[in-house]
């Protein structure tokens, strides 16, 4: 990069450390290209990558005061590496979670259908226990199959909203059912 491109750069970090907003339109119109190009490269998702996108801008404009950033391109891009990190690792723990309780699910309906009847019925009543907006959201996507971004227009509000509710209904669900779930099986175990 010549030295002119990273003054210009410093320049624009500069003006956005200081709220100028129109700075950080030349810095989103000069990167989100090869931005987005560095997440899709990685996820093979175009909304996931666009969801990393906006987490970084997003985060860029919250944090710019308090940022110190040596060369902005740099710091763009591995922020981009991180974003989609994150987003890998919160994917893989949802489907481990959802494979090892379709493995526990199988080996309760061959051992025991009376314990499936139970479980269902208390995943059921976890599910009726989380906060009505939260339930919704998870219903529209594990009932009916909606990707976030068609949660978020249905619900006419943002997919970080979506994302966020999901979260906090599978954590949710994920502490009731480690505790409910092991207590139903070790009572079933012990009376049959």
């Amino acid at each position: 990069m010549s030295n002119y491109q990273i003054s210009m750069q410093n320049d624009l970090f500069f003006r956005l450390k200081n709220g100028d907003e129109s700075a950080f339109t030349e810095i989103y119109n000069h990167f989100w290209k090869q931005l987005y190009h560095t997440a899709f490269t990685i996820l093979k998702d175009r909304e996931a990558a666009a969801d990393a996108l906006q987490e970084v801008f997003v985060s860029l404009w919250q944090r710019r005061a308090e940022l110190e950033v040596v060369t902005l391109k740099a710091y763009l891009h591995q922020s981009v590496r991180f974003t989609v990190l994150k987003a890998i690792r919160a994917q893989k723990t949802d489907r481990h979670f959802y494979i090892r309780l379709a493995n526990i699910t199988t080996e309760i309906i061959t051992e025991n259908p009376t314990l499936f009847k139970e479980q269902q019925q208390l995943i059921e009543g976890i599910i009726n226990q989380l906060p009505s907006d939260c339930r919704e959201i998870f219903l529209m996507s594990r009932q009916d199959g909606l990707v976030y971004r068609q949660i978020a227009i249905k619900l006419n509000i943002s997919e970080k909203t979506v994302e966020k509710k999901m979260s906090k209904s599978l954590k949710i669900i994920r502490s009731g059912l480690s505790v409910d779930l092991c207590l139903l099986i070790l009572i079933s175990h012990y009376l049959a």
